[in-house]
């Protein structure tokens, strides 16, 4: 069932009350409850995510939820889709905003996603009701993201990409922006690194710096620190296990384990990232 939220309503989002261009209503699915956005998060990035992107959402997303944070995000292939299915996998409820109108058809298998999050006790939204997807809907649908949360997390981004955007409406709204840095030779990361560099979002390595850097502090919970899909890649992983014997170039690495060179190459940015690895001299040694 489709219902309808009025900006003069007194459960319509603190956080919408200020946005410009006025958000006047929203459509949504899903069972509204009061306090939905005090513990909300938006994770955004880019639609042609890596699989260093993938592995990205899998190590944050469970520790985010396991805080008890809700997750938004704007349903498009890519990062948006990854963290809906990580948080439902995770046992966390999730709010996606669309692109369009709430009753305009959607493909076969993003119905069956909008369905799953609604039935774990899920949002699924639009300010529109039977608008067709177009260029201009995208980057207003970007406002609502961030209005809703209390900071924007980007994970993946390339020079140009729409997420962007939604790091400029959070900047309008006074939210706080993370960034999860990138391999320097990814085009995935350029923006998200640029953020970095210009200290435009803060860097985050971690679901618990997420956590530190929204004063959640991690002292007043109990964290599960790895997903089950992350735990392949972590001390089971074969390069872990190679790295124990002796330090590897990556070339090295790529031979052993009979990998590609751009999969060892994001399981290692991601294994740097977490503390567990580092370079020196091109060659990959364990901490």
């Amino acid at each position: 069932m489709i219902r309808q939220l009025s900006k003069e309503d007194k459960d319509f989002p603190v956080g919408l009350r200020q946005v410009e261009p006025q958000v006047k209503q929203l459509f949504y699915q899903g069972e509204w409850e009061r306090g939905w956005f005090k513990k909300c998060v938006a994770v955004v990035g880019a639609r042609r995510m890596t699989d260093y992107g993938v592995r990205v959402v899998a190590k944050l997303i469970p520790v985010l939820v396991e805080a008890g944070v809700k997750i938004v995000s704007g349903f498009m292939y890519g990062v948006d889709q990854a963290a809906h299915k990580e948080t439902l996998a995770s046992g966390g409820k999730t709010i996606a905003v669309l692109g369009w109108g709430i009753d305009w058809q959607m493909a076969d298998d993003d119905l069956v996603l909008a369905h799953e999050i609604i039935d774990k006790g899920g949002l699924v939204m639009s300010e529109w009701e039977n608008q067709a997807p177009a260029l201009w809907t995208f980057p207003q649908r970007n406002r609502i993201v961030a209005g809703l949360a209390e900071a924007v997390v980007v994970i993946e981004a390339g020079e140009k990409s729409g997420s962007l955007i939604t790091v400029e409406w959070a900047k309008k709204l006074g939210k706080k922006v993370l960034a999860v840095p990138g391999p320097i030779t990814s085009k995935m990361s350029i923006g998200t690194n640029q953020l970095i560099k210009s200290s435009e979002a803060v860097m985050v390595r971690s679901g618990e710096e997420i956590l530190e850097e929204l004063g959640w502090g991690k002292n007043s919970i109990k964290y599960r620190v790895v997903s089950i899909k992350y735990k392949k890649y972590n001390k089971a992983s074969q390069i872990l296990k190679l790295l124990e014997n002796e330090a590897l170039t990556v070339d090295q690495i790529v031979r052993q384990v009979g990998k590609g060179a751009a999969e060892v190459g994001a399981e290692l940015s991601l294994l740097v990232l977490k503390g567990e690895v580092e370079e020196k001299e091109g060659k990959y040694y364990l901490v």
